[in-house]
Formats: structure tokens, sequence, C-alpha cells
């Protein structure tokens, strides 16, 4: 689902009615980087470590997997490559 106002694009929720093999690997991929961050500590300003701070465990998992699968899907639309954001010191 798709709602646009002013030029600025709003996706929707990621739906179930995807490939359930690619969501479940997602949700395992996003579980391993929450259950790392959590073991290793993450710094509390990132946006990983402010959600882990506010929200249960289960849905900050769900939200990194919508996160990295938005990212996924931009640069296999647009040929792109991925670059990590800058770190800031």
């Amino acid at each position: 689902m798709q709602r646009s106002t002013g030029g600025k694009e709003r996706l929707g929720r990621t739906s179930r009615m995807g490939e359930r093999t690619l969501r479940r690997l997602l949700i395992i991929a996003a579980s391993a980087v929450v259950r790392w961050a959590k073991r290793k500590g993450v710094p509390a300003e990132s946006r990983l470590g402010r959600m882990l701070a506010r929200k249960p465990p289960m849905l900050v998992i769900v939200a990194v997997a919508n996160k990295n699968a938005r990212i996924a899907w931009a640069l296999l639309t647009r040929d792109g490559i991925y670059r990590a954001p800058a770190v800031t010191a």
C-alpha cells in the first residue's frame, strides 16, 4: 500500500502476502543483529540503541527486518550498491 502526499512518499507496512521464506530469513537476520547489539552493546544515540531502550525486543526485530527489506528493495530496483552510513565521532 502506498500513500503519497506533497511529493513525499509514504509506503505502508510490510504485508504478510509476500514470500514466506524471505520474511522468515529477514526476521532471523534481524534477530541476530539485535542479539549481537544486546550482548556487545550499541551506542545509546543510535537508532537501534534508542529502539532497544524503549520497545520490546520482538518489535525491534521486526522493525530492523522491515528496514533491511526496504533497503534491499531500493537497491534492487535502482541497481544500486549498498554504502554503509558514515559513522560520526
